[in-house]
């Protein structure tokens, strides 16, 4: 699995995760339930990635909206 997003903002998350839907690219959301427990949405950024073989296809999607995948090598440890 590749990262493409690293956010604190449940909107761009929210946003971002429906255009790959729409481009029938299926998004992990990592992070998600520590971000909850932590008790604040901005104290832990939550992580999108999509499998290797969609992260090509991803990173297009995300360009032609005028979105930017994370800095980084594009992959999550």
């Amino acid at each position: 699995m590749k990262e493409v997003l690293r956010s604190t903002d449940p909107v761009k998350i929210s946003w971002i995760k429906a255009l790959l839907k729409d481009a029938g690219i299926e998004v992990l959301d990592l992070d998600l339930h520590t971000s909850v427990l932590e008790g604040s949405a901005v104290a832990i950024p939550r992580r999108l990635a999509v499998i290797d073989e969609d992260f090509e296809a991803a990173r297009r999607v995300l360009e032609a909206s005028g979105e930017e995948i994370s800095r980084g090598d594009g992959f999550f440890g």
